[in-house]
């Protein structure tokens, strides 16, 4: 499946570390896409199976009416029992190849690249898009030791023709020093579900994700 790259431009990134439960999670998510996020990756890592898909079809049918595409975070049977648009996997994750053979052609697969080469065997794969970083420094995960450049990341942009997003450590400071290396958007987290008014910080996010 094609994306389109202006659908990536602020790419938002759930966390439960900030929210007090499934309802707090979903008034976030509907505050981020009312305040400019174009797109929403659920990311559970605590919550059981059966939680964890019927939060996922709560969140896929929020974004759904409210305009924007949702894929799940890793976990490939939750991508397809909730409806969700498609999945994001990471190098430690299953391989995007058998990903798609669950899925099908026709929902989005992210693969998570650090450099050229993975980025062009993400491409390979069948990947519809790739979310590189880690950007800066950042307290969500831990990152191995994988931080990109702006060199890399305009090398990785360079290297392939899917969009490309930066993630890792992005906030409203640091995101202008992205501008200018090819990338679709920005992934963030806590610049946004960490903030008290999550609409405001993505409308203040929005307009320097358009200016990458």
């Amino acid at each position: 499946m094609k994306i389109n790259p202006g659908e990536l431009r602020l790419y938002a990134v759930t966390d439960r570390a900030w929210a007090r439960d499934t309802d707090h999670l979903l008034d976030q998510i509907e505050a981020a896409v009312r305040g400019g996020a174009t797109f929403v990756q659920l990311r559970e890592k605590e919550l059981d199976a059966r939680s964890f898909l019927s939060e996922a079809r709560w969140v896929v049918d929020l974004c759904h009416k409210m305009g924007v595409r949702c894929v799940i975070n890793d976990n490939v049977d939750i991508a397809l029992l909730s409806g969700a648009d498609g999945v994001h996997v990471g190098q430690e994750d299953m391989a995007c190849e058998k990903a798609r053979a669950i899925l099908g052609a026709g929902r989005i697969i992210g693969v998570s690249a650090h450099s050229v080469e993975e980025a062009a065997a993400a491409e390979a794969a069948g990947a519809d898009y790739l979310g590189s970083g880690a950007a800066f420094p950042t307290g969500t995960k831990d990152v191995h030791g994988h931080y990109v450049s702006r060199e890399g990341f305009a090398a990785i942009t360079g290297a392939v023709k899917i969009p490309v997003v930066a993630i890792g450590g992005i906030t409203r400071e640091n995101l202008p020093g992205l501008a200018g290396v090819g990338l679709a958007g920005a992934a963030v987290v806590s610049a946004l579900f960490a903030q008290d008014d999550v609409e405001a910080a993505a409308r203040e996010l929005l307009p320097l994700c358009r200016a990458l």
